[in-house]
């Protein structure tokens, strides 16, 4: 079973056992953020809203149980479909309903200079809801790059920044459930590379296949090991089609709202990673600057990398590497450094 189907199968499983009552107030109302980028083309704004606790935070020297409760918290989420909800982000104001499963997306106009490289606003509820006022509001956090921003980095995460194992099922399940930020491991070198490609003005977009209930812990990821901050995003395996939109329509709307930028794409070999870059690099020509893929394969000699890299576009280069320092190298040459 593939590592996606399985967490798509946790996932409704775990959600099946939770049925909300539509006429029942909610007892831990929670909108929670995803964040948000855009810029001068306009801005996204992503979120959830949630019956359910804040999720815990892992702690030093915390056992395995605590873990894997903490990691079924995040999947055990109490869905609040048809929230009304107002997102106010630089003078701009946004009024949405939370969709069958709790998400809420927003596309806005940007309304005069948004400021960079992180602009705050703010996620509400718009009127009444199962009995709670409009006072409940969530801070948001999206990201503009300045005018001094030379390239943008889109980064997968699952086996490129993380090791995760994706293609050994089983591996990948026991590090999901009972595993932390402060135990999982990053690959040597990564966060140093990325920090150097960010260089404090250069924006990095997180996009992987992970379900968005994995968004906190992602998050506590990044900043325990030192990565540059940036958007993630994820999707929804089960629910809805914004949901589940895939990582084409993720990147698309990155180098949409950011159209002054040339791009860096990062990834691995163990999924997809090569062939939706590649289907990228053609629909978006002078877009990409290079393609990076960590070689993660069982079997590097199955070839699927290779007859892709065989019609790759002449003047992109890609290259398959094997550690962090391979990149490194490879783009010093391209004076992205």
């Amino acid at each position: 079973m593939g590592a996606s189907r399985w967490v798509t199968n946790v996932e409704r499983f775990l959600e099946s056992a939770h049925v909300l009552s539509s006429r029942s107030a909610p007892r831990s109302f929670r909108i929670e953020p995803y964040g948000g980028h855009g810029g001068p083309a306009g801005v996204v704004v992503r979120g959830r809203v949630l019956d359910n606790p804040e999720p815990s935070r892992a702690a030093d020297g915390e056992g395995v149980g605590a873990a894997v409760r903490r990691s079924m918290q995040n999947f055990m989420t109490r869905e609040l479909p048809g929230v009304p909800l107002k997102v106010e982000l630089g003078g701009a104001v946004v009024e949405t309903v939370s969709d069958d499963d709790g998400y809420f997306l927003v596309r806005m106009p940007a309304s005069g200079p948004l400021g960079s490289p992180w602009v705050s606003g703010t996620v509400s509820l718009a009127g009444g809801y199962r009995g709670l006022t409009a006072a409940h509001a969530t801070p948001v956090q999206v990201r503009v790059p300045g005018p001094a921003a030379r390239v943008g980095i889109i980064s997968d995460i699952d086996d490129t920044v993380i090791k995760t194992g994706v293609q050994r099922a089983g591996q990948m399940v026991l590090q999901t459930l009972a595993g932390s930020e402060l135990t999982r491991e990053a690959f040597p070198g990564a966060a140093e590379l990325y920090r150097d490609l960010v260089a404090d003005v250069n924006p990095v977009f997180y996009v992987s296949s992970s379900p968005w209930n994995l968004h906190a812990f992602l998050s506590a990821f990044l900043d325990h090991h030192d990565f540059p901050r940036g958007p993630l995003l994820l999707r929804d395996l089960l629910g809805t089609a914004e949901g589940r939109e895939q990582k084409h329509g993720r990147i698309r709307e990155i180098l949409d709202l950011h159209p002054d930028l040339p791009f860096v794409l990062i990834g691995d070999s163990g999924e997809k990673d090569p062939e939706i870059y590649a289907d990228i690099v053609r629909s978006h020509p002078g877009r990409i600057l290079a393609v990076y893929i960590r070689e993660v394969r069982l079997d590097p000699g199955d070839g699927t990398v290779e007859q892709i890299e065989q019609g790759w576009a002449p003047d992109v280069p890609f290259v398959l590497a094997a550690d962090s320092e391979v990149v490194r190298r490879h783009a010093e040459t391209l004076g992205l450094l």
